[in-house]
C-alpha cells in the first residue's frame, strides 16, 4: 500500500524494503557502511532537509525529533526515539547511561539539534554513541543552522566491534562483545 509522504511523493513499503536492502556480515565485519546505512541515511538526510525548509531554524529539538520521527515512520522505517540504552561493564551495570535521539532499523544513530552553532563535543558525543553500540554510521543534525548544509554532518565509526553491542532491552555489555 502506498506511504503518503505529503506532497513531494507517494512511495510503497515494500519498495521502501527493496531500496534499503540488506548489508552483508562481511562488509560490517570490515568496518564498511553497507548499503542499508547509505539508503537510511539518505532518507533521514531528504526527510531533514524538507523539514527544514518548511519551518525553518528556531523551533525547540523535540518538535524537529518527534516531526523527523512521525515522517520516517511514514516511509516504512522502524524509529526508536529517545531510545535508553544501559551500559554493563566489570559487573557495574549504568541505567540510562545514555539516550540516542532517534534509532533508525537498528542501524543508524540521529543525535539532533537546535543550536546557534555546533560545538566539538556533539561530533564525539555521537561518535561515543556510535562506538558504545558498535554501530557504522550516525547523522548530526543541526535544524539551527541558517541553512541545512551548514547543519547536517555524517559521523563514521571506524573503531567498530571495539566496546559491545546492543541488545534486545537496549543494554550493553563488555561481556557481549564480539
Amino acid at each position: 500500500s502506498p506511504v503518503n509522504c505529503g506532497k513531494r511523493h507517494s512511495v510503497t513499503k515494500f519498495m521502501m524494503r527493496i531500496l534499503l536492502g540488506s548489508g552483508t556480515k562481511q562488509s560490517r565485519e570490515q568496518g564498511m557502511l553497507t548499503m542499508k546505512e547509505e539508503q537510511i541515511a539518505r532518507v533521514v538526510v531528504h526527510e531533514a532537509f524538507e523539514l527544514h525548509r518548511e519551518f525553518g531554524p528556531g523551533l525547540l529539538e523535540n518538535v524537529y525529533e518527534i516531526l523527523l520521527e512521525f515522517r520516517l515512520r511514514g516511509m516504512g522505517l522502524q524509529v526508536e526515539r529517545q531510545k535508553s540504552i544501559s551500559l554493563t561493564l566489570d559487573g557495574i551495570e549504568v541505567k540510562d547511561a545514555f539516550r540516542v535521539d532517534l534509532l533508525v532499523e537498528q542501524h543508524v544513530v540521529l543525535e539532533l539539534k537546535s543550536l546557534e552553532r555546533l560545538a566539538p563535543v556533539h561530533f564525539k558525543q555521537v561518535l561515543t554513541y556510535l562506538k558504545v553500540l558498535d554501530l557504522p554510521l550516525g547523522l548530526l543534525v543541526n535544524f539551527g543552522a541558517p541553512m541545512f548544509k551548514q547543519g547536517v554532518h555524517r559521523v563514521v565509526n571506524n573503531y567498530r566491534t571495539a566496546v559491545g553491542q546492543l541488545g534486545q532491552e537496549g543494554r550493553v555489555s563488555r561481556k557481549d562483545a564480539k
